[in-house]
């Protein structure tokens, strides 16, 4: 068997078995690379070591780094109150608040699992206080963080502009971002009346008056187990958001909403987060990453571990904790992956694959197919991981110049990220796990139909406006 063949099978069984076991596939990953390298490959641990990537592993470090820190003193949970209050109490703006925050957070720099986990239990506790379907609540927030996911700051964008760059493909940053971030706004559109959206509208919270049960034209998914508000609030899912030495769920409680139990207006208002110097402290350091990396192109890793040190210093008792809260998980997942597709790189597997993909003879017929490939595989793993496999596939397709090479990454980065909303995908898995009891079956079968019917939508809708007319 050939050498290529060998390594395509060993990457098809990392994923196997890091879905049906509990073996991380980072690990697992770095393993196979150890072990194909020296027995087929005819490789040195050193070449295994160069292949390992330094610099994406300080932006995955760094990123999460500051948003830990974020979240430990409490500037996510402000951000989050915030955006609500300025809504006014409108009942059908909560979802779109909990879209827009998610999608802020991932395109500074948070990855797309973490900012998900941070927003989905306040999401799911306002949808349980004010009857939203948790199934809309949960996709508008995975979409958020997919509309956010490839900003030139985040880690989906990194890995797919540093693909790009390296290997010489014409690029642009900003209309990756702008065109991911358009297709998640119109997904959710859909989202939002597919799943009960149009009876929210009107409604408004205040006073602390019970909320407008859901109107019938919501479907069955809206109308099957969705309790009304709980004793203490309905707070129940954002209470595991709390946290030593910063907020608890009480952040999740909206403006003018009374707790049943003798609560009052007046006592939900001493509840709020204020900004303390701290978080402003905070606030201003996510700024200077911004202006930092996008104004004068300064490593966003660095730059964001720069800040983290910073305020650390300034304000120690905020950092208690924070470097426990690095997604080293995800960093162990990334970096693996790239590790051992790198390998896979100088063994000449990526130029067999997308020669097998070219010879099937009609360009756009076998874009369509990696398109398809990227969502199928993306929607039973994680986004993160499938980015740095997927993309460098369809490398020396693209570099024969009969697609436009734009499109194409464009098109595949969406078509690998929205299938986040599968129950099997980190996200997905995270918005089931933050509904009730009572709704997690349920959640857990509409985000599976959805999921698997994006595998087939997502490459049909972005081929046909991306790479089909053949002007990108």
């Amino acid at each position: 068997m050939p050498a290529e063949v060998i390594s395509i099978v060993v990457l098809v069984l990392v994923f196997l078995i890091a879905t049906l076991t509990s073996v991380h596939m980072g690990a697992l990953a770095l393993f196979a690379a150890f072990v194909v390298a020296l027995t087929v490959a005819g490789e040195s641990t050193d070449d295994v070591f160069g292949g390992f990537p330094g610099d994406l592993f300080v932006v995955l470090v760094g990123v999460t780094y500051l948003f830990a820190l974020a979240r430990n003193n409490g500037t996510v949970d402000w951000l989050i109150q915030a955006a609500v209050r300025g809504v006014g109490g409108r009942v059908a703006l909560i979802p779109w608040v909990m879209f827009g925050v998610t999608a802020v957070l991932t395109a500074a720099g948070a990855v797309v699992p973490a900012a998900v986990a941070i927003v989905a239990p306040v999401g799911l506790g306002f949808a349980l206080r004010f009857r939203i379907n948790p199934v809309l609540m949960g996709l508008l927030i995975i979409n958020g963080a997919s509309a956010g996911g490839f900003s030139p700051l985040s880690i989906y964008g990194t890995i797919t502009n540093g693909v790009v760059a390296r290997n010489g493909l014409e690029g642009s940053p900003l209309l990756l971002f702008a065109a991911t971030f358009a297709f998640n706004v119109l997904l959710s559109v859909a989202v939002f009346f597919l799943f009960g959206g149009r009876s929210l509208l009107g409604r408004r919270e205040g006073g602390g008056s019970a909320p407008t049960p859901p109107a019938p034209d919501e479907g069955e998914g809206s109308r099957a187990a969705l309790p009304g508000p709980a004793a203490g609030g309905g707070t129940a899912p954002a209470a595991a958001h709390g946290r030593p030495g910063g907020p608890t769920a009480t952040a999740t409680r909206p403006e003018g909403a009374t707790r049943t139990g003798g609560g009052t207006a007046a006592a939900v208002e001493e509840e709020r987060i204020v900004l303390t110097r701290d978080r402003v402290l905070t606030l201003l350091g996510i700024a200077a990453l911004g202006v930092g990396a996008l104004a004068f192109g300064l490593d966003v890793g660095l730059t964001a571990i720069s800040v983290a040190v910073v305020l650390s210093i300034v304000s120690p008792g905020g950092a208690k904790g924070v470097v426990d809260r690095v997604a080293w998980p995800t960093v162990l997942l990334i970096c693996g992956i790239v590790t051992y597709v790198s390998l896979m790189e100088r063994m000449g597997t990526i130029d067999f694959l997308g020669g097998s993909v070219a010879s099937i003879g009609v360009p756009l017929l076998a874009a369509l197919v990696i398109c398809v490939v990227g969502g199928a595989v993306s929607a039973f793993a994680s986004t993160t991981g499938i980015l740095g496999a997927v993309i460098p596939l369809a490398v020396p397709f693209l570099l024969v110049g009969e697609v436009g090479a734009i499109g194409m990454i464009t098109a595949l980065a969406i078509s690998s990220s929205v299938v986040d909303s599968s129950p099997f995908s980190t996200s997905g898995a995270l918005v089931v796990a933050n509904a009730t009891p009572d709704q997690r079956d349920l959640v857990f079968r509409r985000l599976m139909v959805w999921g698997m019917s994006m595998i087939v939508v997502a490459p049909l809708l972005t081929w046909g406006i991306l790479v089909l007319p053949g002007w990108l």
